[in-house]
């Protein structure tokens, strides 16, 4: 038996993945869906048992304004129609004040059990992973960030030794990084893990590659290229595990939702890719893939370690990549994480880092005008990385991250502090 779900259909608004947090929050699986869909098709949705109409300002498309199909009203499901002025459905007008009292009262009205919890979710999709896998193996691109971390430990609960682990260093992972790795996976943890030293085949390729979607697109073929060539010196390889979650796809755009940016794993995959995707965290959103990891019995150091973005330092090493601009991108990095976990900011701070553009300033070096680089410090907090805001850091950390920057990293004469929320800016620059 499918577990309850509760549709929301997309008509512009921007907080449709906050709404199905929330509603998910309260113990009742939800999912977003076209504000096309036929009411057929929703009527026939596993466990579906109502439905928000969520409106929004992007409700334009092509000039037009778009609305769903009239028939979704009498298929027999609980309506709640929403727009980001408020609501208006039954006695459901509260969602101004309280949206969410209002979701509460609509689960109430589906009448349908609150069977969405982590638990299930893993017990669930495990028997999934089981189905589509059989008997054949499963090759995973294993960063060692939280959403590879996760699916590895998903994977080796429900398929064991079916499972390779490929770690492959395309030079742009965080000081110490493959090594770490290569220690709590290969030596801790006794997986069947492949390490690929794969850094001039990926800097070569990305060499004088300025824009950052071809970047992200170039980064995420070549991964595959690489995951396809260990595959050949392996027997049995049928499928591809990746940490693709909820945001991803999201971000990724829809219909009605513009892309914010491409995902390596979304959009950047080559039509001859010769394995099935599995990928068991594609409908979790951050804080659940966390919940997953620890329920799973991972280390909560790891669970709760830095995001990482799929292409790396690469896009945090702003316009063309150069060596000399990445490493000063790795060190700068370095000592931001060294000073937040001797200033008790590490696990308070959901996401900090370095990131350094194509663009130099005058300063002075040894008395002299020198010309360098300036490396922008973000700091932000999220809960589903759809929408953050900035720590504000304390004004001697940041002198001492200065101090030690400008002295210790090589070209860089100037720190910039970047203070923008999301939106309207991104987590990440690029």
């Amino acid at each position: 038996m499918a577990r309850s779900m509760i549709a929301i259909l997309d008509l512009g608004s921007t907080e449709n993945a906050a709404i199905a947090r929330e509603i998910r929050a309260l113990g009742m699986y939800s999912e977003i869906f076209a504000h096309d869909i036929e009411p057929e098709a929703l009527k026939n949705l596993p466990g579906v048992c109502g439905v928000i109409v969520n409106g929004g300002e992007n409700n334009v498309v092509d000039g037009e304004k778009i609305d769903v199909n009239p028939g979704i009203y009498s298929i027999g499901l609980p309506v709640l129609t929403a727009c980001h002025q408020g609501a208006h459905a039954n006695d459901y007008d509260v969602w101004p004040e309280n949206r969410e009292k209002a979701l509460d009262a609509f689960i109430e009205k589906t009448a349908s059990p609150r069977d969405w919890t982590i638990e299930n979710f893993i017990e669930e999709e495990v028997a999934l992973l089981r189905k589509q896998i059989g008997n054949k193996k499963v090759l995973l691109a294993l960063s060692g960030g939280v959403d590879s971390s996760v699916v590895a430990a998903m994977l080796i609960k429900a398929v064991g030794d079916q499972l390779t682990c490929v770690h492959v260093n395309h030079g742009l992972l965080r000081k110490g990084e493959p090594e770490q790795v290569v220690n709590v996976f290969g030596k801790e943890l006794g997986a069947n893990l492949v390490y690929v030293d794969a850094v001039d085949r990926f800097l070569d390729k990305l060499a004088g590659v300025a824009d950052p979607e071809q970047k992200r697109k170039i980064i995420g073929a070549e991964f595959i290229r690489v995951f396809e060539e260990e595959a050949r010196k392996l027997e049995g390889i049928a499928f591809l595990g990746q940490g693709t979650i909820y945001p991803d796809i999201i971000e990724s755009g829809t219909k009605t939702a513009k892309m914010v940016k491409s995902h390596h794993n979304v959009g950047g995959l080559p039509e001859d890719l010769q394995f099935e995707l599995v990928e068991p965290l594609k409908m979790l959103f951050k804080d659940e893939v966390r919940a997953c990891g620890e329920a799973l019995g991972l280390p909560h150091d790891m669970v709760y370690r830095q995001p990482f973005p799929g292409p790396g330092l690469g896009v945090r090493c702003l316009g063309a990549i150069t060596r000399d601009r990445l490493e000063a991108v790795r060190e700068s990095d370095a000592i931001l994480r060294e000073e937040f976990a001797k200033n008790g900011l590490q696990g308070k701070v959901w996401q900090y880092f370095t990131a350094i553009p194509d663009l130099k300033s005058v300063g002075v070096r040894n008395h002299a005008r020198a010309d360098e680089w300036a490396v922008i410090i973000r700091a932000v907090n999220t809960v589903d990385a759809m929408t953050a805001t900035v720590e504000e850091l304390d004004w001697n950390l940041i002198h001492t991250l200065t101090k030690r920057i400008t002295n210790e990293v090589k070209g860089v004469n100037r720190v910039l502090i970047d203070v923008t929320p999301k939106p309207t800016g991104t987590i990440e620059w690029e």
